[in-house]
């Protein structure tokens, strides 16, 4: 066993530069918790000499796992302060999966996480028609999002990390010849979206272990031979609540209403009220921040579809059109805050969220679901009774 010199005094220990006895520690080696013999010298003066030296220690290494900043930009070694609404905290994230050279990616990978196609594409105000190739193409990406989603769904057990369901959504993916679309889009750090309990979406996988009756939203995008499909599942892991699994069903249920009210002619503000009408029976509220995105060769574009009732959202649906919807339901408040990862909006007053999503196509005669669930997909937890 390696004595680490924790627990004896400063001045016991030799100046990590001249032998001398030490006096004083780096405060940066504190904050990082960094082991005293390597952090400790006998003045200011030995200190400010070693410090072009010294100051190296406080890199982490290239397989370190740290706590997400800046939308991804960067790392820390601590996990930083802030007035957390509930009982959930973030852990360090893994360092970001390699993707092979031989999968297709889209243009943010490369541009430090910038979608310029997307960004400047007039797909961002006017609403695509797919069809032939282009709507084949989304509908392989789709099911192969739906795959991928049911491989994570089934991995959900109390002790299994969100990185794990991670490192199952990232191999899954390229095993199907996909890139995960949410990699390092606008430099996100993972291959999924993983939002526990209070985070109504965005969350980051980590390693925090689930625990028993936890819920945890999994938000899959498949990026496949140019074209994307998005879905997304809350599952409930070991024994929930009821109040929790209300929460869930409500979320679904919320979500296939409004499904079912889509044919051309309506107008995409209308699906907030249907959406709204039913999360309102329930006792809860609908976020009003995130919406439903259109969606094809880019992973999001017109229309945009709000949640909410009364909202202003803009035109008509149109056969061809596809996009996705994806109300996210609060037990409490509507209202969203932001972590300091930038990334995962959680509710203000630290109840929990539940969310479902599908992308679908709209036809004559009203939606066809692209990511609809398949017989073998495991079953939500009011089909297991």
């Amino acid at each position: 066993m390696v004595d680490d010199g924790a627990g004896l005094p400063t001045d016991m220990l030799p100046c990590v530069r001249c032998d001398a006895p030490a006096k004083l520690q780096c405060p940066k080696c504190i904050q990082l918790g960094l082991p005293r013999p390597n952090s400790v010298f006998c003045t200011q003066d030995c200190f400010k000499a070693a410090w072009s030296e010294h100051k190296s220690v406080h890199k982490p290494p290239v397989d370190a796992w740290l706590y997400c900043m800046k939308r991804g930009k960067s790392r820390a070694a601590v996990m930083p302060e802030y007035a957390w609404t509930g009982q959930l905290r973030p852990a360090p994230i893994a360092p970001m999966r390699p993707i092979p050279d031989s999968i297709p990616k889209p243009d943010y990978y490369y541009k430090d996480g910038y979608p310029a196609e997307e960004q400047a594409s007039r797909a961002q105000m006017t609403v695509p028609v797919h069809s032939g190739k282009a709507l084949e193409g989304i509908r392989a990406a789709s099911r192969a999002g739906r795959e991928v989603l049911d491989l994570a769904a089934a991995a959900v057990r109390p002790g299994v990390t969100t990185d794990e369901l991670d490192r199952i959504v990232h191999e899954g993916m390229i095993e199907r010849g996909a890139y995960p679309s949410p990699y390092n889009y606008f430099n996100f750090p993972k291959s999924v979206c993983t939002s526990v309990n209070e985070v109504i979406c965005h969350g980051i996988p980590d390693a925090r272990e689930l625990e028993n009756g936890d819920i945890v939203n999994i938000d899959i995008t498949a990026y496949l031979n140019g074209y994307h499909g998005d879905l997304n599942e809350t599952i409930t892991c070991g024994d929930v609540s009821d109040e929790g699994k209300k929460l869930v069903k409500c979320a679904y249920d919320c979500l296939m209403k409004a499904i079912a009210a889509c044919k051309p002619g309506v107008r995409y503000r209308e699906i907030g009220e249907v959406i709204t009408k039913h999360v309102s029976s329930c006792g809860f509220s609908v976020v009003r921040s995130y919406c439903g995105h259109g969606i094809g060769n880019l992973f999001h574009c017109a229309p945009n579809i709000p949640h909410y009732s009364n909202n202003k959202a803009v035109g008509t649906m149109k056969e061809g059109h596809v996009f996705t919807i994806e109300p996210m339901v609060n037990m409490g408040s509507w209202k969203d805050r932001m972590w300091p990862d930038g990334w995962t909006a959680v509710t203000e007053d630290g109840k929990w969220s539940a969310q479902f999503e599908h992308t679908m196509v709209l036809r004559k005669d009203g939606p066809e679901l692209l990511t609809k669930r398949l017989d073998s997909s495991p079953p939500l937890w009011w089909e297991k009774q």
